[in-house]
């Protein structure tokens, strides 16, 4: 059997269970659950190499979602999108929250950090750019300060400088290369 008829196999299979199950089935609305946790439990530990102590309350919160959106679920439609779907939201969510965990938790620095840089840095990052933007021809700073630096559109720019909108496009290309080019020679 190869790959692809084996998950049609699986996913009829499936199927049918929770079809059964949303009938009354209760025999086969537990066969579905136990079969689907192991396919989520693979699901997620190829997502969740790096946090393999994560992967069963992901199944188990997963399951409990499925449980309680089984009356959302349409026979017609594919299971495994809809099963996936739900277990990406959750995956996601245990991300943001690790993430907003971490951020939270992160100690302060002993040599105080948050008070070795300041405002300078910004107003010297943009002197910096304004001496390579000085050095470029008004055909390429021109239109990377507008659209760029001011946020305006191609036409805006196109508009506000007298140049074309094709020349707005092609000084931002041309004028980044530049820039560019200056910058790897003085590093």
């Amino acid at each position: 059997m190869n790959r692809e008829a084996g998950f049609r196999s699986r996913e009829e299979r499936l199927r049918d269970l929770l079809t059964r199950g949303l009938a009354g089935d209760d025999a086969a609305y537990r066969m579905f659950l136990t079969e689907l946790s192991a396919h989520l439990r693979a699901f997620l530990r190829r997502r969740l190499a790096r946090l393999p102590d994560e992967v069963e309350d992901l199944v188990q919160e997963s399951l409990l979602a499925i449980h309680n959106l089984r009356h959302t679920y349409e026979a017609d439609q594919p299971l495994s999108a809809w099963v996936q779907a739900i277990a990406r939201y959750k995956l996601v969510d245990l991300l943001r929250r690790r993430a907003a965990h971490e951020m939270l938790n992160d100690p302060l620095d002993e040599d105080m950090e948050l008070f070795s840089t300041a405002d300078s840095d910004a107003a010297e990052a943009r002197r910096d750019l304004n001496k390579l933007l000085a050095d470029l021809p008004d055909r390429f700073r021109l239109p990377i300060v507008h659209t760029k630096l001011e946020g305006l559109s191609v036409k805006e720019a196109a508009d506000v400088s007298g140049m074309s909108e094709s020349a707005i496009k092609i000084g931002v290309h041309r004028g980044l290369k530049a820039l560019a080019a200056k910058i790897r020679g003085a590093l």
